[in-house]
């Protein structure tokens, strides 16, 4: 008796955008008919339902909406949360500084830490204070 292949189980968003990460891709979510943007990974438009969600490449620029810096006896990092032009707000950090003003510019940039690839980013125009 031959064996049937099995097909194989469906990708989940946050796995497929994990997926490309790994490729060094900044990708989110668009719904098709609608034209919104859509971050965090997710198999619906949120608020609609729409299931028509495809994956396009983000610009990877923006503006610093919030940050913090997280402070302790070894070491201090900051988290920020970004504006993409694309209309998303995303959760990362600004590298290379402890902290930048909020509404300056950011790009994006795929980097891998411990075995696993992130989102950071690095400030590209100061807004002066």
């Amino acid at each position: 008796m031959a064996e049937t292949p099995q097909a194989a189980a469906p990708v989940g968003p946050e796995a497929q955008y994990q997926r490309f990460l790994q490729q060094g891709r900044l990708m989110i979510q668009r719904s098709a008919s609608t034209g919104r943007h859509v971050f965090y990974p997710r198999v619906a438009v949120p608020g609609s339902g729409e299931t028509d969600l495809e994956w396009v490449e983000a610009a990877g620029t923006g503006r610093i909406y919030a940050i913090t810096v997280n402070r302790s006896r070894n070491a201090s990092h900051n988290v920020a949360l970004i504006d993409l032009d694309e209309g998303v707000r995303m959760m990362s950090r600004i590298e290379g500084r402890e902290t930048a003003p909020i509404g300056s510019r950011v790009k994006a940039r795929v980097i891998e830490e411990d075995g696993q690839a992130l989102v950071v980013f690095d400030v590209i125009d100061e807004v002066q204070a």
